[in-house]
This record gives structure tokens, sequence and C-alpha cells, in this order.
């Protein structure tokens, strides 16, 4: 629980120096497709770094909750294989590694079918 809460508020963090990085270093170095992909790997990253702080606080509700548990591993993954693929494709134009992309949103969205399902399931809730 600690630990994915520690992870989503790193990512969170790293996605704003991202961002802030892209605006102010990149938008000159990148041509505006290069720089959207970019952008879209840090929406991705925030986004689903705040999903891990919620899986992170639902957990400390819910301690014996293996689909959270597992939620919250499919957004880490997810995080490193969609935002991470998108970098590497703006910044270095290596085109075949868009094909990792999907990969990482199926983890995002099974990362978000799991979050419901542990919801539903949990006692009280």
């Amino acid at each position: 629980m600690k630990l994915l809460m520690l992870l989503g508020i790193a990512g969170a963090g790293l996605s704003v120096l991202l961002g802030a990085f892209a605006a102010h270093g990149l938008k000159s170095r990148l041509d505006p497709y290069a720089l959207d992909v970019f952008q879209t790997g840090v929406q991705y990253q925030f986004y689903h770094s705040l999903g891990l702080i919620l899986v992170g606080l639902s957990l400390a509700q819910w301690l014996d909750s293996s689909a959270l548990l597992w939620s919250g591993r499919l957004f880490a993954v997810g995080i490193v294989l969609f935002s991470g693929s998108l970098y590497l494709v703006s910044l270095l134009g290596i085109r075949w590694l868009g094909a990792i992309t999907p990969i990482g949103g199926l983890a995002f969205v099974a990362g978000w079918v799991l979050f419901a399902w542990a919801v539903y399931k949990a006692p009280g809730a």
C-alpha cells in the first residue's frame, strides 16, 4: 500500500517535471507531432499516478484485496510501457517502439477493471 502510494506520488511529481521540460526545453527541439506524443505520455503518467495513489488509499481500507494490489501493479506497468514508449518514440524517433504503447494501454484498462471489481466486492463499499 505504502509503496504504491509512493510510486504514485513520485510519478505525479515526475510528470509535472516532464511536462514543464516539454513545454520549455523540447518545444524548440521537437516537431509538433513529437511534442504532442510526449505530452500524451505525460498526461497518462499523471492520471495513472493519481490512480496509484487511489489504489494505495483503498488498500489502506481493504488490506486483503488482491484485485486492488494487481490494479496498482498494472497501473505501474502501464506507466512504464505506455508513457515510457511514447517518451522514447518522441525523443529518439524510434517508431517501432510505438508497438509497445498499446500493451501499456491494455494494462491501464485492466487496472481500472480490477479497481472497479475490488471496490464492488469490498465489504461495506
